[in-house]
């Protein structure tokens, strides 16, 4: 192949590429005019302006989506063989037809022509699969496959492999051993924010990816297998296989921290996919902000399963009975006794309803309003049972609702079976947790509020799971905002009534004396179905209704870093997903948190028994061979059998170790963040990870870097803690104190793991 030849070949894709930019320009020009044209739309139908809403959030969202995939909008080609006969590749030649060439990219594009001529395929379409499975042993119907390496909307590099060996044709951008693009992706600099692996998908990553969305999917390996990768890629792909189900319910990304969410949210946009929602298990309980720490005891305590029959217990503790008969005072007819056999049958009836404590306590109120009504009707000299009496019924009724609207009634009711939130329960348990052993007690204790509310905080991320199990405990009585609803909704049917009526009150006295052929508005519609046409419509997302909802199902759950996850907040995932389809993605190896799960059963087994899928990966893309060595000897004093996962890249570089005083440790570490031995690329990032306890001296010695709950990890410098930085990955990580890390933790082994498994190139150790 001569050199004029292979500039025409990069020629040639530079032309087709700029095509798709244009045509991605006329679609998103499109999408603007639509958007404006419908926000300009005056209506004052409301279906008319539910269309038109509706309209806009389409169009938005797809606006959206074609500005998140201008970056690398196409990065692949695939050129099938004129014959594609076997079995494994049947499907590829009906869809695409034998001898097609075919361009990936981020979404699926078509020509505005007649035929709608596909002119790029979806990376998650099945005919852009073999581009990611095939090889030169099984080509699956490919003569030859390309990487395209664009900047900006400039080609800068081709890249071909052969698949098919009897093909003599070649371009002079073949690639000997194919792996060129996938360590130019590995060696390139950090940003401080995750890109998507949607150009180098391996084969062990894409049967993960395209795997089946029902049941519960688990996906293990060690530090840099690229497990967050495939968990985000699973999810886009999900979205565009059962787009109606998944964008109706909604897709739940669960991460381990704010940082690791900061650091993942352009992944899904850059698939072209938008209305996922990622959170933490902190931010799942709409109107709470756990901005509390627990010391590693007290979360581990709230984070047992036993907790859950703990707070059943708390609950039925608020149902209680006098311990003598409480006085009524009742106009009339003297005091009224409730004593504690009355309040026994009561509870007694109100507890086999089954009901959660909220829902159940209008029976025992009616039951308790149904004894008293007994009570002052003898007293009166009327027997409730006797025919002859001289009390009616309607008499015992009218005595009944005096009873029902008495405060004093009331009160002894609320005493006995209180109105309950899940934060009052909780701020209560905290500041008294009798049910607990007093070790126990003792460590998660927490004084009530000053304000008296109880209901103020700070809530903790442990404190999350057990306010959503209060929540079952106790259930919503929305009755009160049922009714304000309804009183609303006939106030809006009688101001339609009086539209109706002014209309008709308008007609002209022309034909006053005979019947009008000309229908008015009140002949075809009537008050209430007008006034529920103008009834506010919800436009907000999928996502943004499931973060506001408690109770929202979702349709898939994506759970990174899976193993750190407390048994109650798995009770709390369980619950937002029924259907029990679930991606969790994890390495017990890296496990934490005190009260994290040790193995995928321990977790599973309560909801799905043993009907779970378990999937490995064993390639460790990001940790070079020589810092792995190191990393693996610490996981083997904990385990001696331990074998990491094996790298694919060496970079020659053996971790550097410096030896100081405790008083030096902290200026040693911020000196290396510029020493030579640990030079970076201009565009890459620091993370210096030590012990929280040192996180203040280290910020003050390094005022440049970023550091906090959520650090800016687009900073040349972060300062983390160890398990801040699960599931992120640096240029150079400088290792502070390692034995501070290994003492911080009942799990300190798992975090310093962690810690020096997170540099894609450089590590640094600063020890005493």
């Amino acid at each position: 192949m001569s050199t004029r030849e292979s500039n025409d070949e990069l020629r040639n894709e530079q032309q087709f590429i700029s095509v798709l930019y244009e045509r991605l320009d006329a679609l998103r020009e499109q999408a603007e005019g639509a958007v404006e044209a419908s926000i300009g739309q005056v209506t004052t139908v409301r279906q008319a302006r539910v269309e038109r809403d509706i309209s806009v959030a389409e169009q938005s969202d797809r606006l959206s989506s074609l500005n998140a995939v201008e970056t690398g909008l196409c990065f692949g080609r695939i050129d099938l063989q004129d014959e594609s006969g076997t079995a494994e590749t049947a499907g590829i030649a009906e869809t695409a037809g034998t001898g097609a060439t075919h361009h990936i990219g981020r979404i699926g594009m078509r020509a505005d022509d007649e035929e709608h001529t596909p002119l790029l395929i979806d990376w998650r379409a099945p005919v852009a699969r073999p581009f990611y499975l095939a090889t030169g042993y099984s080509p699956m119907g490919l003569r030859r496959r390309r990487h395209i390496t664009t900047q900006g909307r400039r080609v800068t590099a081709l890249h071909d492999e052969i698949m098919d060996l009897t093909d003599t044709t070649r371009t002079g951008y073949e690639d000997p051993d194919g792996d060129a693009v996938l360590l130019s992706a590995l060696n390139s600099a950090r940003t401080g924010r995750m890109s998507d692996i949607v150009q180098t998908i391996q084969a062990e990553q894409d049967r993960i990816i395209r795997a089946p969305h029902r049941g519960v999917l688990v996906v293990e390996g060690g530090p840099g297998t690229g497990k967050t990768a495939v968990a985000l890629h699973r999810a886009a792909y999900l979205l565009y296989a059962h787009r109606e189900q998944l964008a109706r319910r909604a897709v739940l990304i669960v991460g381990p921290n704010p940082a690791f969410l900061g650091y993942i949210g352009e992944v899904l946009p850059s698939l072209g996919e938008t209305g996922v929602l990622l959170a933490t298990t902190a931010e799942l309980f709409p109107g709470v902000r756990a901005t509390g720490t627990d010391t590693p005891a007290a979360a581990e305590i709230k984070g047992r399963a036993a907790m859950a029959e703990v707070l059943a217990g708390v609950v039925r503790d608020r149902q209680t009975v006098p311990h003598r008969a409480t006085e009524i005072a009742h106009d009339g007819y003297g005091t009224l006794l409730l004593d504690r056999a009355m309040a026994e049958d009561a509870r007694w009836h109100a507890r086999e309803t089954g009901l959660p404590h909220n829902l159940a306590r209008p029976h025992f109120a009616f039951h308790v309003i149904d004894a008293l009504t007994n009570q002052l009707a003898e007293r009166i000299g009327a027997d409730p049972l006797d025919d002859g009496n001289l009390l009616g019924a309607d008499d015992i009724a009218q005595l009944g609702k005096e009873i029902a609207t008495s405060r004093e009634v009331h009160a002894a009711i609320e005493e006995l079976w209180p109105l309950l939130t899940p934060q009052r329960l909780i701020a209560d348990f905290l500041a008294d947790p009798t049910r607990l052993p007093d070790g126990d007690a003792e460590l998660i204790r927490r004084p009530e509020s000053g304000t008296g509310s109880g209901t103020d905080g700070p809530w903790t991320p442990a404190d999350v799971p057990l306010l959503d199990e209060a929540a079952e405990l106790l259930g919503a009585d929305d009755s009160a905002a049922r009714a304000a609803a309804e009183a609303e909704r006939q106030d809006r049917i009688a101001y339609a009534q009086g539209v109706l009526d002014l209309s008709e009150g308008s007609k002209t006295y022309e034909f006053e004396d005979q019947e009008s052929e000309v229908l008015a508005a009140h002949d075809i519609i009537d008050a209430e179905r007008f006034a529920d046409r103008q009834e506010a419509a919800d436009h907000r997302s999928a996502a943004e209704r499931a973060a506001a909802d408690r109770t929202w199902a979702f349709g898939h759950i994506v759970v990174d870093e899976a193993q750190e996850l407390s048994a109650m907040a798995w009770r709390l995932l369980m619950r937002r997903c029924p259907s029990r389809s679930l991606t969790l993605v994890g390495d017990p190896a890296q496990t934490g948190d005190a009260a994290g799960c040790d193995s995928w059963r321990q977790i599973l087994a309560p909801y799905v028994g043993e009907r779970w899928r378990l999937a490995r990966l064993g390639v460790n893309y990001r940790t070079p061979v020589e810092i792995m060595e190191v990393a693996a000897e610490v996981r083997r004093t904990a385990d001696p059998l331990f074998e990491p996962p094996k790298s694919v890249r060496s970079t020659g570089r053996a971790p550097l170790v410096r030896t100081v005083a405790p008083a030096d440790l902290v200026r040693t570490a911020a000196a290396l963040t510029d020493a030579p031995e640990l030079a970076h690329p201009e565009e890459g990032r620091i993370a210096v990870l030590a012990p929280a306890t040192l996180l203040p001296a280290l910020a003050a010695e390094l005022p440049h870097a970023s550091w906090g709950t959520a650090p800016d990890l687009t900073r040349p410098v972060v300062l983390l803690s160890a398990r801040q930085a699960k599931g992120l990955e640096f240029d150079t990580v400088i290792v502070v104190d390692p034995d501070g890390i290994l003492k911080a933790s009942p799990r300190g082994t798992n975090d310093l793991y962690v810690a020096l498994t997170r540099a894609t190139q450089r590590l640094g150790i600063v020890r005493t």
